[in-house]
């Protein structure tokens, strides 16, 4: 029977220990990937102008809600706009244009006195559609209108007082550059950056702004080029210089209004919302005209520190590893100084 002694098998927290140092070192070689990932560049969101077809005629749902889908429509003055008018619900509909320009209909009016209303000042267009049907409609804008706005209804009874109504928004010329802008209840425009490039000036220029939240807002337009406004000097500043434009958006996700203006000079052209509070929280944005877009900053590369950083997080990687394949094979790193083979003195 041998007289060595037995040997004495590790405890769990000895064996664990080399895995758990493995563990760590892999943690740190996967750290620098995270920060290269985090550390790219988002690119900004830039809404680029494309030409409006003066021709081609514009299809507008009536549904049972009742509502128009959308409601803001963008005319030219001296043109006939077309418009298709599909019927989506199970209820009569009128797509009937008041002849009044900036004129806003009294939603508490009762439908006599609508009727009333249009019979003492017509219409521009005045078209009913049947459930499941489809009809045109055809709207003359002289050359008079151009910067006007139309209300228009149906004048079935109490779908106007429902909400059933839209505007008509007519521009001084045309075809003009289209744009589109979003608002956010988190006080941003999306995209922050829009660019037109007109072939001439004077330019004709049309946003359609869409609410994508239940706040409202305003689409407020700087007057003058490369002039930057702050929340502390922009009421000063309107009031000396009356913007470009400024219209309200109404508050309600989905509902739109057009901004038409004209602009007669490139440069850049700072917007704001003017609701109080809502400039000052950051909802401002610029639209390059003739001008480009200035490219984002480039951040300092990191690529040269992440590569050696990774690369000796990969060494200390293999180094633990091997300790840890020893270890289980001896049940201890680094063994005791002087051991043999089975823990005792060597003869």
């Amino acid at each position: 029977m041998s007289d060595e002694p037995s040997r004495r098998r590790p405890g769990p927290w000895r064996r664990a220990a080399p895995w758990l140092v493995a563990g760590l070192l892999l943690a740190t070689a996967s750290l620098p990937i995270a920060a290269a990932v985090e550390r790219l560049p988002s690119a900004p969101l830039v809404g680029f102008a494309r030409g409006a077809n003066a021709s081609a005629p514009v299809t507008v749902n009536l549904t049972d809600t009742p509502r128009f889908v959308p409601h803001a429509l963008l005319g030219t003055s001296n043109s006939t706009l077309t418009v298709l008018l599909v019927n989506q619900g199970s209820y009569s509909h009128t797509f009937t244009v008041s002849r009044v320009p900036h004129f806003v209909l009294n939603t508490s009016w009762t439908p006599t006195q609508l009727s009333a209303w249009f019979v003492a000042n017509g219409s521009l267009a005045n078209v009913s559609v049947a459930p499941g049907q489809e009809m045109y409609a055809n709207v003359s804008l002289n050359a008079s209108v151009g910067g006007d706005s139309f209300e228009f209804v149906s004048l079935v009874p109490f779908q106007f007082q429902a909400g059933m109504y839209g505007f008509l928004n007519v521009t001084n010329s045309g075809p003009g550059l289209l744009l589109s802008e979003n608002t956010t209840d988190g006080l941003q425009f999306v995209p922050n950056q829009l660019a037109a490039s007109p072939a001439h000036y004077p330019a004709s220029v049309d946003v359609l702004v869409t609410n994508t939240g239940s706040l409202g807002h305003t689409f407020t337009l700087a007057a003058q080029a490369n002039y930057t406004l702050s929340p502390a000097n922009f009421t000063q500043y309107f009031a000396a210089h009356p913007p470009l434009v400024s219209v309200d958006v109404p508050s309600g996700a989905g509902l739109t209004v057009w901004a038409n203006f004209t602009v007669l000079a490139p440069g850049v052209y700072q917007y704001i919302c003017e609701v109080p509070g809502h400039f000052a929280s950051g909802m401002t944005g610029n639209l390059y005209v003739g001008v480009p877009v200035p490219a984002p900053p480039t951040p300092p590369s990191t690529a040269v520190v992440a590569t050696w950083v990774l690369a000796g997080s990969a060494a200390l990687l293999g180094i633990g590893v091997a300790l840890a394949v020893v270890a289980s094979f001896t049940g201890r790193f680094p063994r005791r100084p002087g051991g043999g083979a089975h823990g005792h003195p060597p003869a």
